[in-house]
């Protein structure tokens, strides 16, 4: 389930413990009405090409509500419409932009991992067996020791039996062993 959705949830269930059905509606309103950082654009603007009135604005008079004028609304709306596939390329554009200026500040701040020949390390158990991987299984496994660096990044290396592993290991799936 989306992690804003359950923090939104959260955050309206204060006496209403069990009654979280009652409050999704609002949430995904919220959710779907709200503008994204990444988009520009919030999800009803990107659907049906125009912004969403609040239910507040209906019930208190505000600008919006009080200079209402249909026949220019609906020219409005049509125009909306028109540009509704220019709006979706333009957030799309937007979003893959987004999504490089986080990839290159996540990349600035993630260092290496490095081993030498004759360090002990882990490797992470997920990758070496996946079927067995399960909550309560063991995280890491090993230790092993590092017998060649191929690469940068990519190491070989034995279990402390001298038993050569037979694959490269990357150093993303690998940790320091400390006795």
């Amino acid at each position: 389930m989306n992690k804003i959705l359950l923090q939104g949830i959260k955050k309206r269930l204060d006496e209403k413990a069990g009654r979280w059905a009652d409050e999704l509606y609002h949430v995904l309103w919220a959710y779907h009405t709200t503008p994204r950082t990444a988009m520009g654009e919030s999800p009803f603007n990107l659907t049906f090409g125009t912004e969403a009135i609040i239910p507040i604005d209906i019930g208190v008079p505000s600008p919006r509500v009080t200079c209402f004028n249909e026949r220019l609304n609906e020219g409005r709306l049509h125009a909306n419409l028109d540009l509704l596939e220019e709006v979706r390329e333009e957030s799309q554009i937007r979003s893959a932009a987004y999504k490089q200026r986080v990839s290159r500040y996540h990349d600035t701040k993630i260092h290496p991992r490095e081993y030498r020949v004759g360090d002990l390390v882990l490797r992470r158990a997920a990758v070496s067996q996946p079927i067995k991987a399960g909550k309560l299984s063991p995280t890491w496994e090993g230790p092993y020791k590092v017998v060649e660096v191929i690469r940068p990044g990519s190491y070989k290396f034995k279990t402390l039996d001298k038993n050569q592993l037979p694959h490269a290991w990357n150093s993303k799936n690998l940790r320091k062993y400390y006795q």
